[in-house]
């Protein structure tokens, strides 16, 4: 078997191959633990990504969006955009969720995309809502070998042509919440695809267990909380946990709020953001511990907007004033 990448580390062989500058290399190499799926900054903003049992977990049409600069001022440095929407649904005298997400991730030559739909079955349980969610996806997936280097167009490891190849994707979680606290558990990429890519490579991708968790801290301030959370996840050969806490500053209609987060052997990320206009904007800054400059860190912006729905019994979505998050 003649693999183009190896997905339990997510940039090391694509950026070792293709870019002939050692100081990158040498950055890209300590991510060793890296792996296939992205690590957003704004984890809990978009959850269905690593979730599908979270669609409708709240009485929200929720649309959000992100773009993720990774490794600034590197040349092909990794570059996403992903775009998602959830809402609540009632029929049947249950409660369900239902979800759409796309993803496009672009590394170097490489080209991973992604359209999923998310379905969940929401069912009320010792106060809480406990929620039952499964994924189906399709995986693209390219690899652009008209424009390798010249002292990599002989290297038979790679294709010298684009080569194109997709896949089904599935996923499975489980989610909890109750008042001020969640809890969450899901696989990606339950059926371990195999995308061919040409006659000769092929991706193999490996499953991806999730772990999430939060709970909203009230402060004697009532126009201050602070909402933690946590997610850790393993792919069978490497591993990553994120600790995040934010201060969040609510008054009426006017939202505004910091935080940093905590990810053990890989970075700190800072945030900041506030409802704007009707709409939610977050960025964040993720710099690398011990592997970068400080400059050469990661960049995100998040726009996310919420409309409240009220759910009838009788199986009529009221919908009600705009809410920020």
């Amino acid at each position: 078997m003649n693999a183009i990448i190896h997905t339990n580390n997510r940039y090391t062989y694509v950026f070792k191959r293709l870019i002939s500058i050692i100081s990158l290399y040498v950055l890209v190499s300590a991510t060793a633990l890296a792996q296939y799926d992205v690590s957003f900054s704004h984890y809990w903003e978009m959850e269905p990504y690593y979730n599908p049992a979270s669609v409708g977990k709240e009485n929200h049409l929720n649309v959000v969006g992100a773009y993720a600069l990774d490794f600034a001022g590197y040349k092909n440095n990794p570059r996403v955009m992903y775009v998602g929407t959830s809402m609540p649904l009632y029929f049947m005298r249950q409660y369900h969720g239902a979800g759409v997400s796309i993803l496009n991730d672009q590394i170097g030559l490489f080209t991973h995309q992604r359209i999923a739909g998310q379905y969940a079955f929401r069912k009320s349980l010792f106060g809480g809502m406990l929620a039952a969610g499964v994924q189906l996806g399709l995986l693209l997936e390219k690899f652009n070998g008209s424009k390798l280097d010249p002292e990599d167009a002989n290297d038979p490891a790679f294709a010298r042509a684009e080569v194109n190849g997709q896949s089904i994707d599935l996923g499975v979680g489980l989610y909890y919440i109750r008042k001020n606290w969640y809890v969450g558990a899901s696989v990606q990429h339950l059926n371990a695809p195999l995308v061919e890519l040409g006659e000769k490579n092929e991706l193999q991708i490996d499953k991806t267990y999730y772990l999430t968790g939060g709970y909203n801290i009230k402060l004697r301030n009532p126009f201050l909380t602070i909402p933690t959370s946590v997610m850790a996840r393993y792919d069978g050969n490497g591993y990553r946990a994120d600790i995040t806490a934010r201060l969040v500053y609510t008054n009426e209609k006017k939202v505004l709020y910091g935080g940093v987060s905590y990810s053990p052997k890989n970075s700190v990320t800072v945030y900041v953001g506030g409802s704007f206009h009707n709409i939610n904007v977050g960025y964040s800054y993720e710099m690398y511990t011990g592997t970068a400059d400080l400059g050469n860190g990661s960049h995100e912006l998040m726009v996310s907007y919420q409309t409240d729905i009220n759910l009838q019994k009788k199986g009529r979505n009221k919908h009600k004033s705009v809410r920020f998050l």
